[in-house]
């Protein structure tokens, strides 16, 4: 039950966090550029921080940065919408029924919307990594 709260507090604190990317945007040309390392994190969760590049995580699509801390778990997932996620820093630990998976830099990794999933951050780097959704954002805990 603890869990399935500190997820839903996760989902809030993205939405709000939407409002500050489009400050950060050259409305003029559509373009956006964000960088890793200078970017203002917000905190999610306890373990976890993002920022938001572009779009609204909570109708979607969206784009942005995410860290885990070393040795976050996500407990078991599922998200609405597909995730697609490229890592820049650390490892995003990822399993499912099928096995496991180290994410590492420079690694990408596709989740499907609905696909029951376990995530978290390498126990000594930590993760940072870009991920989108086509849809809303969402984490959906499975017992």
């Amino acid at each position: 039950m603890k869990r399935a709260w500190t997820l839903a507090a996760a989902v809030v604190a993205v939405a709000v966090t939407t409002a500050v990317v489009f400050a950060d945007q050259d409305q003029s040309s559509g373009v956006i550029f964000a960088r890793s390392r200078t970017a203002k994190y917000s905190p999610l969760v306890p373990g976890v921080s993002s920022y938001v590049a572009w779009g609204d995580t909570a109708k979607g699509p969206f784009g942005g940065f995410t860290k885990f801390r070393p040795g976050y778990d996500a407990g078991m997932h599922t998200h609405t919408a597909d995730v697609l996620l490229v890592v820049l820093r650390g490892a995003y630990l990822y399993r499912d029924d099928a096995g496991a998976k180290r994410v590492g830099a420079g690694d990408f990794i596709r989740i499907p919307g609905g696909h029951k999933h376990w995530s978290g951050g390498d126990r000594k780097e930590g993760a940072l990594f870009y991920q989108e959704t086509f849809g809303k954002f969402d984490l959906i805990p499975v017992k």
